[in-house]
């Protein structure tokens, strides 16, 4: 494999030496080296070297599969109003990442996460506005990035709030989810709340403490406050308003949907967990491992929260972070769940080319409007299913979550 920046370093130690600076040549080949870079480390990481990294804190995360990235990705769903799953696509095969892993306080779990070491370079930004701002209020503060289609010129667009999971950030989320470039497309504004390594030492939101799963407190409504923020700021459709996450944020939207269920107009849960069913760290680990929890139920439809904000929910089967158990609990407190019948349920079965097989469940409300979506993804770890390489936590082997998360949220709207 070529490495171009070994191949500089080598040109230039060449030149040097040519010049007679055998000193400064050799120091530039020793820092190279010392540095494993590109090719280097990755030779090392293949041959099962160690390059690892730790970082201590209250993290909830565990073990997350790396993905086979040479297969090819599904492209993104390109229309916001498609009723319908399109046909599934192939695109040029992503070149292999390798991974960095660290151990927790918490945990002797690894979490693997993509490096991108060798990953595609960086695409070039949407051509929107990718803005900073920080959100103040009684109950606390946190900065937060908002993009903003080109083509805004003040009309009331949607909003879609995305919730990064641990050790994420918004720019990582971003990237990974290709969200800001369908919403450049689409025409729909992004909001980004920020998880501060003060709040959480592994930048998680706190889906599993007591004072985080109120709706007049905590995170819900810091999250909650800055989503009406940006509503008035920018003249955006309240009627329209989405929440989705992944993994801690994954659980920290569907707390949202319980909690401020007159804000949000559905909601799209990735590898999350239920909300209020643990209230300190070793029931949140209980709970992630496939345990039920000192506050869950066997029975997720008898829990005490419910919520009728519709959502769509995916899970991959292999994820060994988040049990894939929690899909069905978090699917149990939404009450259209609860009260089907079973001909208002509709199983459908697929598989992405070259990808990865899913199972996707419909659960319709009395009217007969789909209310729920469950997307079993057969073979997935825990990351985002189809997800771009340049973020973390992400396997492009489809199905596109982004794009059919759109395109539910595109069917409801509140009245």
């Amino acid at each position: 494999m070529n490495n171009p920046m070994m191949s500089e370093t080598m040109r230039e130690a060449t030149r040097l030496t040519q010049a007679g600076r055998l000193d400064e040549a050799m120091a530039l080949i020793q820092g190279s080296m010392n540095g494993v870079p590109g090719e280097a480390f990755a030779s090392r990481a293949a041959n099962g070297t160690d390059t690892t990294t730790s970082a201590q804190g209250e993290t909830i995360e565990g073990t997350c599969e790396v993905v086979d990235e040479q297969q090819d990705a599904q492209p993104k769903a390109s229309q916001w109003k498609t009723a319908e799953p399109k046909q599934w696509k192939t695109a040029k095969p992503k070149p292999t990442a390798t991974a960095k892993s660290w151990s927790s306080a918490f945990t002797n779990l690894n979490l693997n996460i993509n490096a991108n070491i060798n990953a595609e370079p960086d695409s070039p930004p949407a051509p929107g506005q990718f803005t900073s701002g920080t959100y103040k209020s009684a109950v606390g503060s946190r900065r937060y990035k908002l993009y903003i289609p080109s083509s805004y010129t003040g009309q009331p667009l949607p909003l879609v709030v995305m919730l990064h999971g641990c050790t994420q950030d918004p720019d990582d989320f971003a990237k990974g989810t290709d969200m800001n470039r369908l919403a450049e497309e689409q025409l729909f504004c992004v909001l980004y709340p920020a998880q501060p390594a003060s709040a959480n030492t592994n930048k998680c939101w706190n889906w599993f403490k007591a004072s985080d799963q109120q709706r007049d407190g905590g995170e819900p409504e810091i999250i909650a406050g800055m989503t009406r923020k940006i509503i008035e700021e920018h003249h955006l459709d309240s009627k329209r308003v989405y929440v989705a996450g992944l993994s801690a944020g994954g659980a920290m939207a569907t707390t949202l949907a319980m909690t401020h269920p007159d804000l949000y107009t559905a909601v799209g849960v990735h590898s999350g967990l239920p909300h209020g069913v643990a209230q300190d760290l070793p029931s949140a680990f209980g709970v992630m491992q496939g345990g039920t929890g000192p506050l869950a139920n066997a029975n997720p439809s008898s829990s005490s929260w419910s919520s009728k904000v519709p959502a769509v929910i995916f899970h991959g089967d292999r994820d060994t972070t988040v049990h894939p158990s929690n899909a069905e609990r978090i699917a149990g407190q939404y009450s259209v769940k609860a009260t089907n019948r079973r001909d208002e349920v509709k199983v459908e079965s697929g598989r992405v080319p070259n990808g990865h097989a899913y199972t996707r469940t419909i659960h319709h409300d009395a009217k007969g409007k789909p209310s729920l979506e469950q997307w079993q993804i057969h073979g997935a770890g825990h990351a985002w299913s189809g997800g771009s390489l340049q973020g973390s936590y992400t396997d492009p082997k489809g199905p596109d979550a982004t794009g059919e998360m759109l395109r539910f949220f595109y069917t409801h709207a509140k009245q």
